[in-house]
């Protein structure tokens, strides 16, 4: 009886080492993964604060949480259960349906820039005066959040493709939640510094006061340089995207121009080469996105903004 206890405390041991080295690969692989989405992650950050611009203070946050509930949603309701079917019975689909999401940040990226561009409509100046509600601000932000969450979430499984169905699933899920935490966390830090500075104005030491003033005085350019670099960020991650996408489906030559030019810069600049080499392929895949989002906003303008116009003029006159 003792044996068969002394045995079965055995077997439990074992299987008790054998789940905790289960759950070491699964952070590792999980941490290896979120390391090579990195880029995206950064994008992500910089585009969700233009969401709470003008909004007052105390929603801020309350915002901000409701968007990473989307984002959590997109992540684990649909698109982890999506790419692990597709790539476990359709895999070629993958890269089809991310480059159509490319195309839709593309899109946003160069709307953005066309408008500034244009120096607002009078519609679009009326949208200022008036800003959408916070359920469209939201259904917007998570829209977005949709296409780079996506794009994360396919490279942390191109990351993994070697690991079973289930180690996949398990490892998917801490990088769903760790890039929600970790992106939606920064982003609450951004959009709370002036409040963070205002209070620190008020401190009895001078130094810190200083400290809080500077913070409260940094936070508009901050934001306003999170809305340049959020556009760019779309462009580029959007670009990105098809320049991969397109190399992938067979289409080598655009691909393989912008590889050469990297290279190239990589072996003239030395000690540089990595950093130089990597913002050659970021600007070269900015401009693809740019011209795609403005075909794109081109080719809308000419079709469905045309008709709602119209029908707009036709409900007016009737």
């Amino acid at each position: 009886m003792a044996g068969g206890l002394v045995a079965l405390f055995d077997d439990v041991a074992l299987i008790a080492r054998a789940a905790a080295s289960s759950i070491d690969d699964v952070g590792a692989a999980a941490g290896k993964a979120s390391m090579k989405a990195a880029g995206v992650v950064v994008d992500d950050t910089a585009v969700t604060p233009q969401y709470v611009q003008g909004i007052s203070a105390e929603r801020e946050i309350p915002i901000i949480r409701r968007i990473a509930i989307g984002s959590l949603r997109n992540k684990l309701l649909i698109i982890l259960p999506a790419i692990l079917l597709l790539s476990e019975f359709l895999p070629w689909l993958l890269t089809p349906i991310l480059m159509v999401g490319g195309a839709y940040l593309c899109y946003e990226g160069a709307e953005k820039i066309w408008h500034r561009l244009r120096g607002h409509s009078a519609a679009h100046g009326d949208a200022e005066n008036h800003p959408p509600d916070e359920d469209t601000l939201v259904r917007g932000a998570v829209r977005t959040d949709l296409i780079l969450s996506a794009e994360i979430m396919v490279i942390s499984l191109n990351e993994v493709a070697s690991e079973g169905f289930w180690s996949r699933a398990a490892i998917l899920v801490v990088v769903a939640v760790l890039i929600t935490v970790l992106v939606y966390g920064v982003v609450a830090l951004i959009v709370k510094m002036d409040d963070a500075g205002l209070r620190l104005s008020r401190s009895d030491s001078r130094g810190v006061a200083g400290f809080g003033r500077g913070l409260v005085k940094a936070m508009p350019r901050l934001l306003a340089a999170l809305t340049v670099i959020g556009t760019v960020a779309m462009l580029w991650v959007g670009g990105h995207i098809l320049l991969v996408g397109t190399d992938e489906l067979g289409w080598h030559a655009l691909y393989d121009v912008v590889h050469h030019w990297e290279e190239a810069a990589h072996e003239a600049t030395g000690a540089l080469g990595g950093v130089v080499g990597w913002l050659v392929n970021t600007l070269a895949s900015a401009v693809v996105g740019l011209v795609v989002g403005a075909v794109v906003v081109a080719v809308l303008s000419l079709t469905l903004h045309r008709r709602k116009g119209q029908k707009a003029g036709g409900a007016a006159a009737h």
